[in-house]
């Protein structure tokens, strides 16, 4: 699935994350706990060098708490980086992350010196909502859908933590096809942007394999359908998403499918795991290889000479 959804302030937003860099002692990156990889900018990866980083699995409620798990293990077993799941439904949580900026300057407690935070992440992670929690007052503003904050802004905590806002960014081209779908269900990219029907059809194929249990027990079904198909048409008899003649509405009962998932109606549902991933990394990797092998043997263009 192509995305087509690149605001202009995101490409501004890197830029400016780039040259603010050096002087950022902690990358503070808030990822949704259900896609942690897709939700993971690679530009993040690739500006912070070997900066410490904290990865914060946000919207824990909505993920299935044994996948978050192998999640944390995953993170916390990397050099430099600490791992923590939490949502920001209960605050206490949130504001431990402080304490845990702190453990890691140890040398920064004695008040010399504030620790230089910056706060990332992609939209409708729940960055904004995790910076008002951190500060104790309304400083970013929220929202339910992507692309809300769209400035720089820097706070000081007054805790020995000063944290720098940043927009929430995604980059040009998603590589991963996966991660387009996974982005898309949880509702990362504006819905404008992306086809329903075709997200919805992936959404059902991956829980007919991984949650076939919670999708009975959602929508009364005596028997697990055979496809991603059957399964919308399944929920559509359920639900009366039906168009004139008795056939399935798909717009409408691939938004009923994607609006449960993303409220965890179905249930705690995680959509990838760290094994999946590890996986999905090295087809893309042969593909990038692919594409550049391309690029190389294409033949260069002759300029024209001007007279």
């Amino acid at each position: 699935m192509a995305v087509h959804w690149y605001p202009g302030h995101m490409h501004k937003a890197q830029r400016e994350i780039r040259e603010a860099m050096p002087n950022v002692d902690l990358i503070i990156e808030v990822l949704d706990a259900r896609i942690p990889y897709s939700s993971e900018n690679p530009v993040i990866t690739e500006v912070r060098g070997d900066k410490p980083c904290i990865k914060i699995l946000n919207k824990s409620d909505l993920a299935d708490p044994a996948i978050t798990q192998l999640w944390l293990d995953y993170y916390n077993q990397q050099t430099n980086m600490k791992a923590v799941a939490l949502t920001t439904q209960e605050p206490e949580q949130v504001r431990a992350i402080l304490d845990l900026c702190r453990a890691m300057f140890p040398e920064r407690d004695q008040g010399l010196a504030n620790i230089r935070a910056m706060i990332m992440g992609i939209p409708n992670v729940g960055k904004s909502t995790t910076i008002n929690i951190l500060a104790g007052r309304i400083i970013a503003k929220t929202g339910n859908e992507p692309a809300v904050t769209k400035a720089q802004q820097r706070i000081n905590l007054k805790n020995g933590i000063v944290l720098s806002d940043t927009p929430g960014i995604l980059w040009p081209k998603v590589m991963n096809e996966n991660s387009s779908y996974r982005l898309a269900t949880t509702g990362a990219i504006k819905d404008t942007a992306m086809e329903y029907e075709e997200v919805a059809f992936f959404a059902a194929d991956y829980l007919l394999k991984a949650y076939p249990e919670l999708l009975k027990a959602r929508y009364q079904l005596d028997e697990l359908p055979l496809s991603d198909l059957e399964l919308l048409e399944a929920i559509a008899a359920k639900r009366g998403a039906k168009r004139a003649g008795g056939r399935a509405d798909l717009h409408k009962v691939s938004e009923i499918l994607l609006h449960e998932i993303r409220s965890a109606a179905i249930g705690r549902v995680s959509l990838e795991t760290p094994e999946m991933v590890e996986k999905e990394k090295v087809v893309v990797a042969q593909l990038t290889l692919e594409r550049e092998e391309k690029l190389k043997d294409r033949p260069k263009k002759k300029r024209r000479r001007r007279n």
